[in-house]
């Protein structure tokens, strides 16, 4: 029997619509999304009501030209728009497309061009950097505020339409059947190719997500869930959104990460459940717990209790946006040894090969991390319209090869070991080297230029670049300053280099390769200086 015929049971009937509809239902007056601006108004938001405003805004959609199979692009912060526009576009049988705000033009062009986004919904910070990029759309859509902070009258003059004008008569709308493999969402995501890559997620990723992934997490229908890292990371859309929506919960939405406002808002509002990034636990360290009902922490591997957090249990958990959620996961409670992630968690496997030879390593030996499970269910559907990255990162028998180094040890324990280094890791930021790299050679005068990470306190890394002159060149200092201001107007200020490094030659490995992990030891030892 073809796979793609059982598949099809695993999400029979079974979409993003059904299960709004399902809680809308059975929980119609439960909260399930709210809103904690940093000033401005909370709002609260029931299941009905929030089935309601998506039955509306889908509607609206639908009379403004968005079809089944369109892509619209959402590009602003946290905000309650962005996530009613999310599921709106599920709804229809469209696919929103999540972007970094932090992008400048030539990236949003890039993500929008290469989507074939139709329409664009925005903020009024970001109408006119949306505008310039998004030429071919049919119409952008503006909401009154910046994620509850008033517009300058310079951003509110945009001259587009407003958000609020695109609700419509759900008596209008036409119900479809439930598609699992339908796409749902796309997120770019860095590689070490130069050009991101657009990751797509169907409704029955969402479906698989919220159902494994809650579980992994211990998550109940009267749990709460703080999400203020950004909504265009598959960290808030699946970690966070789907595991709540999956067990019939809530969500706490918060514009940004906030210090000051952290345990006002999991004590008021009885949070139970959040994400932890390095640079949130930094910032969180001198903070004494007051009395709350936060018990569980997603992590990337397990961690010790914080001494001012008693009571708060972290949950180990490895995943990327291309395996949707946890493909290996760890519960405290089941004592795995310190600094594991846990074992493969159910309906995926794993492989660790030696990327050099393709063999299997055997347990001790580091190797690239494999992962395999039905596109579209466990794993995300495709890079959309990128034949090269596809046949690139999959097996013909089915395994997607991740870049990340892990080794596995006794009892099965999965520990991480690196991840590919030409991918650096910028405050929860992914970043390509190579996208960083051919940017800068933009500037006259570089014989040879390598982007590595250099450690950073808050950060985890910051990007530096270790230059070669060639015929040309500014002197040292000049070069550097052309170097920062290229990057400036063209990459995001995450993947703009902290520093330039003018060597007269690279440490190399075989075959002359660059070795960056001596560059990364060098980056290290002038940060100390």
């Amino acid at each position: 029997m073809d796979s793609s015929h059982t598949d099809a049971y695993q999400m029979a009937g079974q979409d993003i619509p059904w299960l709004l509809a399902h809680w809308a239902e059975h929980k119609p007056e439960h909260p399930l999304l709210v809103w904690e601006p940093k000033s401005g108004d909370a709002r609260q938001w029931t299941y009905r009501e929030f089935h309601t405003d998506v039955h509306r805004l889908a509607a609206g959609l639908a009379a403004n030209g968005v079809t089944k199979g369109d892509k619209v692009l959402i590009h602003a912060d946290n905000c309650p728009e962005g996530v009613l526009a999310w599921y709106a576009c599920a709804m229809l049988g469209a696919a929103a497309v999540t972007t970094n705000t932090r992008s400048v033009a030539s990236e949003l062009r890039y993500f929008v061009e290469h989507a074939r986004c139709v329409a664009a919904i925005t903020q009024p910070q970001y109408a006119a950097l949306v505008a310039e990029a998004a030429t071919q759309v049919r119409w952008i859509a503006v909401t009154d505020d910046n994620s509850g902070e008033g517009a300058a009258p310079a951003e509110a003059a945009h001259g587009l339409r407003r958000f609020d004008e695109l609700f419509g008569d759900p008596a209008t709308l036409t119900g479809r059947p439930a598609e699992p493999l339908l796409p749902a969402g796309i997120q770019f995501t860095s590689g070490t190719t130069s050009r991101p890559k657009a990751v797509v997620h169907t409704h029955g990723n969402a479906i698989w997500a919220g159902r494994v992934g809650s579980r992994n997490i211990d998550m109940t229908t009267d749990d709460v869930y703080l999400i203020y890292l950004p909504f265009f990371h598959v960290n808030a859309q699946s970690w966070s959104m789907w595991n709540t929506l999956a067990v019939g919960g809530t969500v706490v939405l918060q514009p940004k990460f906030s210090s000051s406002r952290f345990w006002d808002v999991v004590v008021r509002r009885n949070v139970t459940h959040i994400s932890l990034l390095p640079f949130v636990v930094k910032a969180m360290a001198s903070q004494a717990a007051p009395p709350n009902r936060l018990r569980v922490a997603q992590f990337g591997a397990i961690m010790p209790p914080f001494a001012q957090w008693p009571d708060l249990k972290i949950y180990a958990c490895y995943g990327m946006t291309e395996t949707v959620t946890h493909a290996i996961s760890g519960r405290p409670s089941e004592r795995w040894p310190n600094g594991s992630m846990g074992h493969p968690t159910p309906g995926y496997e794993i492989a660790v090969v030696d990327k050099e030879s393709g063999d299997l390593c055997p347990e001790g030996v580091t190797g690239e991390l494999w992962v395999r499970g039905t596109r579209g269910i466990q794993l995300f559907l495709e890079y959309y319209d990128n034949d090269e990255a596809n046949a690139k990162s999959f097996t013909d028998d089915g395994w997607f090869k991740t870049g990340d180094m892990v080794t596995v040890r006794a009892g099965g324990n999965v520990f991480y070991a690196e991840r590919d280094k030409d991918l650096l890791k910028v405050g929860g930021e992914n970043v390509s080297a190579r996208e960083v790299e051919d940017t800068c050679r933009q500037v006259p005068g570089i014989a040879e230029i390598a982007a590595v990470g250099q450690s950073h306190e808050m950060l985890d890394q910051v990007v530096v670049v270790f230059v070669i002159k060639g015929p040309g060149a500014a002197d040292d200092e000049a070069l550097a300053t052309q170097i920062i201001d290229v990057c400036r107007q063209r990459l995001a200020d995450f993947k703009v280099p902290r520093a330039v490094y003018v060597v007269e030659e690279f440490p190399r490995a075989t075959l002359d390769k660059v070795a960056k992990n001596k560059l990364r030891e060098m980056a290290d030892e002038r940060r100390a200086r």
